[in-house]
């Protein structure tokens, strides 16, 4: 059996946010790669995998993945925190990354197989006004695909008030865009009426409410969106109150899409069993890897929930592939959030999951079937990031007496 020899953490893109997990073994040539990457917190995870997990694991036969997994998510006694999560999820990628390797299959055959073909995925449309977007959904409806997500510009968008009509105090700590959660839930409804009367029934539509909402104006407009057929709504809540979809499922029959900051099982076991959500939406790093969205998959399926897992716009292509991978094979999925690279960025990859239409598609090669040109991830980078120098905090929103809207 293979014993892990070393893991190392490679920094790449422009700006030095995507980490890659490379995990190789003491036989030649075998090694596997994963995402841990983490658009605000790179180098924490860096150093959790460096200090913590790689001398935990360092040794230890590559093939036990399962007692790898719960021994690294042991290794730091306090558990499920974001950073130790997507630290421990770049590792379990990797893992089975060589796991299909050695065994000659990709991962998806390794979970079971396939259940389907080819993986649907929803396109982002977004525009400053209803024309705007318009455009661009039928852009995606052109291109093949048949469920799209819509929004008025960025989260909250649709809410934003400016200059004198967003009625700000003397003492304003924001002057220039506001968030009002009462415009925001008129300005969604209408957008959707518009866009219903335009495309008909059949193209499918999802929201991401982006959790700015308070709990009752957010059942509000899920009440307010139930005629328009959504595919679902995403994050209406933040993890702070998702107390509140019982309420929200006991009012109207809106799906509901959650999970995109959850890294607990606690955050999503409730909302399972409970069958309070449809669709469950954390990102496969986030969660732990793929040791930990097989075990949630198989969970959400025994409850009628479907997997959706979230990739987002700073992600890198292994964690897509790592998603695809579990989309291929596990009963229960539902839809996979799309996401695209530069060309540029693309090179790096040889092997990343390939778009055609609104589907994605897995190559047959062994593990992942995805790889990482060193060379060209350490030419992309525009400065060295290695250790100092990397600030970028979440951008958050204000109402108009300055109050921080949760994203």
């Amino acid at each position: 059996m293979a014993k892990i020899a070393s893991v190392k953490c490679i920094r790449t893109r422009h700006d030095g946010s995507w980490t890659i997990v490379k995990v190789t073994t003491d036989q030649d040539g075998l090694y596997g790669i994963g995402s841990a990457s983490d658009i605000y917190n790179p180098e924490a995870v860096v150093q959790v995998i460096e200090q913590l997990l790689a001398p935990v694991i360092i040794g230890r036969d590559a093939a036990n993945i399962e007692d790898l997994w719960n021994t690294m998510s042991l290794s730091g006694y306090w558990r499920n925190g974001a950073v130790l999560q997507t630290a421990i999820g770049g590792i379990d990628m990797a893992l089975w990354d060589i796991k299909g390797k050695e065994a000659g299959l990709p991962v998806y055959q390794l979970l079971g197989g396939a259940s389907r073909s080819a993986v649907p995925c929803y396109g982002h449309a977004g525009g400053r006004d209803i024309a705007e977007l318009t455009e661009d959904v039928h852009r995606f409806a052109n291109e093949g695909y048949s469920v799209v997500r819509c929004q008025l510009g960025g989260y909250g968008g649709g809410g934003f008030r400016r200059g004198k009509d967003a009625n700000l105090p003397d003492n304003a700590w924001k002057t220039d865009s506001v968030f009002d959660e009462h415009v925001y839930v008129s300005a969604i409804p209408r957008m959707f009426e518009q866009l219903r009367t335009t495309f008909g029934p059949e193209l499918q539509f999802t929201h991401d409410v982006h959790e700015h909402l308070s709990p009752i104006l957010a059942i509000q407009l899920a009440k307010r969106l139930e005629p328009y057929g959504l595919f679902y709504l995403e994050d209406a809540l933040p993890p702070e109150q998702i107390g509140w979809y019982r309420q929200l499922r006991s009012q109207c029959a809106t799906p509901q899409a959650v999970g995109e900051l959850f890294v607990n099982p606690q955050e999503w076991t409730g909302l399972v069993s409970e069958r309070l959500i449809d669709f469950i939406r954390v990102r496969v790093s986030k969660a732990g890897g793929i040791t930990a969205c097989r075990k949630l998959a198989a969970f959400c399926e025994l409850f009628g929930v479907r997997t959706a897992w979230q990739e987002g716009g700073e992600n890198d292509p292994v964690n897509q592939a790592a998603a695809v991978h579990l989309d291929l094979s596990v009963w229960n999925f539902g839809i996979q959030e799309i996401n695209h690279f530069r060309d540029r960025e693309k090179e790096l990859f040889p092997g990343m999951i390939e778009r055609r239409g609104g589907y994605l598609y897995a190559n047959d090669k062994p593990g992942l079937g995805i790889d990482l040109d060193e060379e060209k991830a350490a030419l992309l980078l525009d400065r060295d990031w290695s250790r100092t120098g990397y600030h970028r905090p979440y951008g958050l929103d204000r109402k108009a007496d300055g109050t921080l809207v949760r994203p």
